[in-house]
């Protein structure tokens, strides 16, 4: 197993499974066929054909699409089609630089094959034996990849916020960092990636964050969803999302980019530019 392999199960999906799903001639995700199927009974919402869903034209605003979409999105959880609501709303585009044409609930967007955004900060401490990482276990009660590890913050990206401001949120819920603390993250560029999940297929992008913090700090969470944080040497964290698959997945091209820009994975290293191509895909 090797940081190679990690990149590779993020980046690991097969698009003849999946139609387009669009907006007038905009495509905003990728539909499972076994899935749209299952849309084909709300004939108000959309348009279901053989080589693609679309949402019917009559759905002409953001408001409207949202409507009709939360509408769709409640009666599959009823069904037992999605998992329970989340109650964040991503917005779904052509692209990340674009203007969302509706609203949807989070629970809902691998299913619709619609790019979502979140942001993951790494925490870190310079000490006399080396970097070491702060690690993050999260809650066994979590929907979504229970007991595996994770950034001292990692969250989605809802509407409504900036991302500067999410990133205040996420680190005052998940680490309780303060603000003058929060405000030394340096943002240190994005990773991107695509792969099939138990739902759909998730083209996403995480923004992310580096973190110096003191050594008398120590994260403790407030909102229940990290059970634990621990306090690893940067070698350490390195062998475990080489040789396993312990760090929640997108958790690994995170930790594995800030091994690049750190020097920790050398331009020597035989899979030096493979690793660093393969972080934005």
């Amino acid at each position: 197993m090797s940081f190679l392999d990690r990149i590779r199960e993020c980046n690991s999906y097969d698009l003849s499974k999946f139609r387009p799903f669009k907006v007038g001639d905009v495509r905003v995700g990728w539909i499972r066929h076994a899935f749209a199927g299952r849309l084909a009974d709300f004939h108000k919402v959309f348009a279901v054909g053989k080589e693609d869903v679309a949402l019917l034209p009559e759905l002409d605003s953001y408001e409207a699409r949202s409507a009709a979409m939360a509408t769709v999105v409640e009666a599959l959880v009823d069904k037992g089609d999605i998992p329970a609501l989340r109650d964040e709303l991503y917005g779904a585009a052509a692209g990340f630089d674009q203007e969302p044409l509706f609203a949807i609930d989070r629970a809902a967007v691998s299913y619709f094959g619609i790019g979502a955004r979140g942001l993951h900060l790494n925490g870190y401490v310079r000490t006399d034996d080396g970097l070491k990482m702060w690690i993050g276990r999260r809650a066994e009660h979590r929907q979504n990849y229970p007991g595996m590890l994770d950034q001292m913050v990692a969250g989605g990206q809802p509407l409504g916020l900036t991302i500067a401001e999410n990133l205040k949120k996420e680190a005052h819920e998940e680490a309780s960092i303060p603000d003058e603390l929060i405000a030394r993250a340096v943002p240190v560029g994005a990773i991107t990636y695509c792969c099939e999940g138990e739902g759909g297929i998730k083209p996403d992008i995480q923004y992310c964050f580096d973190l110096e913090v003191p050594a008398d700090f120590e994260p403790k969470n407030r909102d229940g969803e990290i059970s634990e944080f621990e306090l690893w040497s940067i070698e350490r964290v390195a062998e475990v999302v080489a040789t396993s698959q312990r760090f929640k997945f997108n958790c690994n091209l995170v930790v594995i980019d800030f091994l690049v820009r750190h020097g920790l994975i050398a331009p020597d290293d035989a899979d030096y530019v493979a690793i660093v191509k393969g972080l934005r895909q």
